[in-house]
């Protein structure tokens, strides 16, 4: 197991508190990720499905999670969840319409096979949602400068790499929103989500293929 995999399976509790702690970040990511589907979400997938905080709430009801611990707290939330990693997913070819990927990227060794994963599993015109911190924000940086707990193993990317890397394994259709433009602790209120990237230091991304 590694490291990384290791934390994230030992502080499992730890992690989902923190939105507890944290609700209008979490509304507020929630809503940016709601804004790119329809009021009737299509089957989905999320890989790396945590907790399945974000799953429950968005109605996905598949996941997959290399943390033991954390994908039976997600069962527990009704995740079907199976323990995989997203570089080699245990599904068929065009087995999903929707895959999600949020707050992922960063913990991956190999991120853009995880992309090309994503869009072997996806139907035609499936969606791919991709969740990130944007490492040219406030946010990468503040969460850069923590020398424990899970942000310490994160690699952050900027959004012009992951726009890249979709665009190379022929996604279409990208459209772009953010949100979070205060520290957690300066969140009185949900957060907008508006077009576009470069002042938010959460982005969502919603890609066709």
């Amino acid at each position: 197991m590694s490291e990384c995999i290791f934390i994230f399976n030992e502080q499992a509790e730890k992690y989902d508190r923190w939105f507890e702690s944290y609700p209008l970040v979490f509304e507020s990511e929630l809503n940016a990720l709601k804004r790119f589907l329809p009021e009737e979400v299509p089957f989905g997938l999320e890989v790396g499905a945590g907790t399945g905080r974000f799953a429950s709430h968005l109605g996905i009801k598949v996941g997959v999670e290399p943390a033991v611990r954390m994908a039976q707290m997600a069962k527990k939330r009704k995740v079907e969840v199976i323990v995989a990693v997203a570089e080699s997913l245990p599904f068929s070819d065009l087995s999903f319409e929707l895959v999600l990927l949020n707050t992922v990227l960063c913990f991956l060794d190999d991120p853009e096979t995880a992309i090309k994963e994503a869009k072997r599993v996806l139907k035609p015109k499936g969606k791919l949602l991709i969740g990130m911190i944007d490492k040219n924000s406030f946010l990468a940086r503040l969460y850069e400068s923590k020398e424990s707990g899970f942000y310490k193993f994160a690699r952050f990317y900027p959004v012009s790499q992951v726009l890249f890397w979709l665009k190379k394994f022929g996604f279409s259709d990208i459209e772009v929103c953010q949100t979070i433009f205060k520290t957690p602790d300066k969140i009185k209120s949900v957060e907008p989500s508006v077009e576009g990237w470069g002042r938010g230091g959460f982005v969502v991304i919603c890609a066709t293929i």
